[in-house]
């Protein structure tokens, strides 16, 4: 089977980025990474590339009279790249219809929510300050929506009575370095299936 390549988007440190760079080099994950792009020169994940060989772009949006204007670059990138996959692993915009429509069912997102709980900023925080006992991590398709596409896989995490919004963030971070390559590999072996708002997952044998 063809590797899947990969298009990552980043604006921070990139851990989730390392995390499929790992299960990639693990064998555990049948892809490939085609190119990084980031719309911040600063991104610490640029450093987790050195000594891979993998291209990465920085585009900024100030560079571009347009939102559209800057999604068109950003997706002109991708298909030079034959990008079959596009990841965001922290990156800190929203994608509009100029983008999707050239990508449609082909974006993926991971947040540290259960979704449709807590979308957008600082939801651990917001997890602590509702009382919940359970947050965690979701992986789900990107739509034009904040954190509102079709939902892919989703991994619980306990809220602990002493948590902060640092200590609840790092063991949803554990599992996001786990959840995001799963849900990567299961695109890539075919095995994802979008029915309006639901996600069906196949049975490997079921594939084709």
């Amino acid at each position: 089977m063809a590797k899947t390549v990969l298009g990552v988007f980043v604006s921070g440190r990139g851990s989730n980025l390392q995390a499929i760079l790992d299960a990639i080099h693990a064998g555990t994950l049948n892809a490939s990474v085609g190119v990084v792009i980031s719309d911040n020169p600063q991104a610490q994940a640029f450093s987790r590339l050195d000594g891979t060989g993998i291209p990465s772009l920085c585009i900024e949006r100030r560079s571009f009279s347009s939102r559209e204007a800057f999604e068109t670059a950003l997706a002109d990138a991708l298909e030079s790249c034959k990008v079959d996959l596009v990841v965001l692993a922290g990156f800190m915009r929203l994608l509009g219809p100029v983008f999707l429509r050239r990508f449609t069912g082909r974006v993926m997102n991971v947040h540290p929510s259960l979704l449709p709980a807590f979308p957008g900023l600082d939801p651990q925080g917001q997890a602590i300050r509702y009382g919940v006992k359970l947050s965690g991590c979701t992986v789900h398709f990107v739509d034009e929506g904040m954190d509102s596409g079709p939902v892919i896989l989703q991994q619980a995490v306990p809220v602990l009575p002493e948590d902060t919004t640092d200590t609840l963030a790092q063991r949803i971070l554990e599992q996001e370095h786990l959840l995001y390559p799963l849900a990567i590999s299961l695109y890539s072996q075919g095995r994802l299936q979008i029915c309006g708002r639901q996600v069906k997952i196949i049975e490997s044998e079921e594939v084709d």
